[in-house]
């Protein structure tokens, strides 16, 4: 996904589009990008907080 994609998808989440963070949860887990799930829970994703906590069970796992 390229930059102006993903800037486009933020420009959707902030008009409401639940769809666009939706996708930025999918995409930010997929990549582990912890900030990117961590702005998007502090935004109200229930679903980015359910991404941070797998991710940090998945590191614990490995140390």
């Amino acid at each position: 996904m390229s930059d102006d994609d993903l800037r486009d998808l933020r420009a959707r989440m902030a008009e409401g589009d639940r769809d666009a963070v939706d996708q930025l949860v999918e995409l930010a887990g997929e990549r582990g990008d912890m900030s990117e799930l961590r702005r998007l829970a502090d935004a109200g994703s229930t679903d980015a907080v359910d991404q941070l906590v797998q991710l940090a069970a998945e590191q614990d796992d490995f140390e």
